[in-house]
């Protein structure tokens, strides 16, 4: 009897426990910004105007299909950190925007997704290396 007592008290507690899991998940995500929720299509938004100059031109070279500066633009970005809506592989291209005074592709990006690569359906902006994305509007 004394076994069973103790086997419901420890249910209790692991109930609890789990319970209070739960609220902090929660909480957590009410307060995160959206674009840090993982796979979210409501992500921060920057007007095409509003990205520095490089990244204007960046997204130019885009829609005219190059040429690129960088061999690896246009290649398949993973969206590995799932910041980006999740798609099939395949969906997101990544460019870089080139970063005055950097020896190397720096840490800024624009990653479109959909096809044709001239035409894509959403564009966004990171300029931390794929740690946040905005959204990109004319």
């Amino acid at each position: 009897m004394a076994f069973a007592g103790a086997l419901a008290a420890r249910s209790s507690t692991a109930g609890s426990l789990y319970r209070l899991g739960l609220a902090i998940v929660v909480a957590a995500s009410a307060v995160l910004p959206v674009h840090a929720r993982a796979g979210t299509s409501d992500a921060a938004v920057v007007a095409l105007t509003e990205l520095p100059p490089e990244a204007q031109q960046t997204e130019r070279l885009i829609r005219s299909g190059g040429p690129f500066p960088y061999a690896k633009d246009g290649s398949v970005f993973g969206n590995r950190e799932r910041l980006l809506p999740v798609q099939a592989r395949g969906h997101y291209r990544e460019y870089t925007v080139k970063t005055p005074g950097s020896s190397d592709r720096g840490a800024r990006r624009i990653v479109c997704g959909g096809r044709p690569a001239t035409a894509p359906e959403v564009c966004y902006y990171t300029a931390d290396h794929y740690a946040s994305f905005k959204r990109i509007v004319q």
